[in-house]
């Protein structure tokens, strides 16, 4: 029962009640069985508006949980930079990993491939909390850093790239998916030698062919829970897809103005030597780099939300 309605539920179980006194009062004495059925069909209108009144804050509810998914997915992949790129990946994904810890949301792992530097080729989170779409939902995008590498001898900056999707992972999929579109492969998930997990096919890899889009989930220990996790994450890559085929078929005015979410677009640079984050949408820049990528990016994802129009 939702909160909002426990006191509509009382109030609907008196009225109820007193519906019942009068059925009873109006049964066993006939001198005042006009009196008691005005009674129960006024109480039995009161009873009615209360249950009009719930039904609408259950409607309500259910569009701010479509509307805000408690779970969503984030992507993370290296692009143009070779390990250094990784590297970034990685701290990418330290970064939104220490920002859900200090927002109280779990942080799980649901895959990942790692490269001989220790970095992400590619890697995949599922975050859940309130308020984790609405916040993080604006950072899609490709993230570029400018720093010296600590394999550059002669001082160099280099510049690299990795590319984040942030993906919603609703209760009710918005997109059915026909058994036929999928395959499913299964094999050892990874870790260390030894664990259970080593010696079961629980690693789910899943193909929609119609789309090609692939996805591999590690993080349960049952393969039919890796398989619903798999297909939760078809599920919201194939819509995460459509909403940016939606998004690009704004006027060019306001995709100018806001972007597209688009992996492909360069929304943010970290630049290291200057100590500097700008966020290329709103031509805003941050201080003290250290700390933003040890997850302290309140002020980035409160001001890029206020400027994009989000709420969070």
């Amino acid at each position: 029962m939702s909160p909002k309605t426990t006191y509509l539920m009382v109030e609907h179980d008196r009225l109820t009640t007193e519906m019942k006194e009068a059925e009873d009062l109006a049964s066993s004495d006939q001198s005042l069985a006009l009196l008691a059925r005005e009674e129960f069909l006024e109480r039995e209108n009161e009873r009615n508006v209360i249950l009009a009144q719930i039904e609408d804050i259950l409607k309500k509810d259910a569009e701010e949980e479509e509307a805000s998914p408690r779970t969503i997915i984030i992507e993370v992949r290296a692009g143009a930079g070779g390990d250094e790129a990784s590297l970034f990946a990685f701290e990418l994904a330290e970064m939104y990993e220490k920002y859900a810890e200090r927002k109280g949301w779990q942080f799980v792992k649901v895959d990942e491939s790692r490269n001989d530097a220790g970095g992400y080729k590619e890697a995949v989170f599922e975050i859940k909390g309130d308020g984790a779409w609405d916040a993080l939902r604006s950072e899609s995008g490709v993230h570029r850093v400018q720093r010296v590498p600590l394999t550059e001898k002669s001082g160099r900056i280099h510049t690299s790239t990795a590319s984040v999707a942030v993906m919603p992972m609703r209760e009710t999929r918005k997109t059915n998916i026909a058994e036929s579109d999928l395959e499913m492969e299964f094999s050892r998930a990874g870790g260390k030698g030894g664990q259970n997990v080593n010696k079961v096919e629980t690693a789910v890899r899943l193909t929609h062919k119609p789309t090609g889009l692939t996805v591999r989930s590690t993080s349960e220990r049952s393969q039919q829970r890796n398989r619903d996790k798999a297909l939760a994450l078809i599920s919201a890559m194939i819509e995460d897809r459509e909403r940016m085929a939606e998004a690009k078929s704004v006027s060019s005015e306001r995709a100018g103005q806001i972007g597209t979410g688009d992996r492909s677009e360069k929304i943010r640079t970290y630049n290291f030597p200057q100590n500097r984050v700008t966020d290329h949408r709103m031509k805003e820049s941050w201080h003290n780099i250290e700390k933003i990528m040890d997850g302290e990016i309140d002020n980035i994802i409160t001001t890029q939300n206020q400027v994009l129009g989000y709420n969070c």
